[in-house]
């Protein structure tokens, strides 16, 4: 049980040092970070066999020192929308791909020991007819997000040498292979 709760920032993202409390009366601090509800996407095209993914910096990465372009399935925060709304939301800011049908894949706590975000995945197959837009991200938001279509086989090699490292998009990938092997 959280016993005591102190907020440390409230912006884009709010930090917290809680303290749990343990049936034998324990007491061990936890810092939780919450921004609310989350969504990705992995847009794909059955008939020409290629997925649509997006590359930008990322400073959780640059932190570490690791690199700080990842290869990512498009995805946001939902700002209270409807998960699957906000899904179709950022793949069109995101990749200019207009998305209609979803397959959802559940929702997923992405980091249950230090965050709040439960992250909604969905597949979603487009056409060549479904590409009205650039992609690039929104430019208010700063975001530098290069567009990027491959081969379905190509990105399932990036996952497997590990050049795409991004948890959210390797099990993105993972379900399309499960659900599509004939896409492989």
């Amino acid at each position: 049980m959280i016993d005591k709760i102190k907020t440390v920032h409230d912006g884009w993202g709010r930090f917290h040092l809680a303290t749990l409390r343990y049936p034998d009366g324990s007491e061990h601090p936890r810092q939780i970070e919450d921004h609310g509800e989350a969504t990705c996407v992995l847009p794909y095209d059955p008939d020409r066999r290629v997925v649509t993914l997006v590359r930008q910096p990322r400073p959780g990465p640059l932190f570490v020192g690791a690199p700080a372009l990842l290869i990512e399935a498009p995805a946001g925060v939902t700002d209270g929308e409807d998960p699957a709304h906000a899904a179709r939301r950022e793949a069109m800011e995101e990749t200019g791909l207009r998305l209609g049908d979803l397959q959802s894949l559940g929702a997923l706590w992405s980091m249950p020991g230090c965050a709040t975000e439960r992250m909604h995945c969905y597949l979603a197959a487009y056409g060549a007819a479904d590409r009205v837009g650039d992609g690039g991200g929104v430019a208010h938001e700063g975001e530098d997000i290069e567009v990027m279509e491959l081969p379905i086989a190509e990105a399932a090699g990036m996952v497997a040498s590990g050049e795409i490292c991004d948890m959210k998009t390797v099990f993105l990938m993972q379900a399309l292979q499960l659900r599509c092997p004939h896409l492989f």
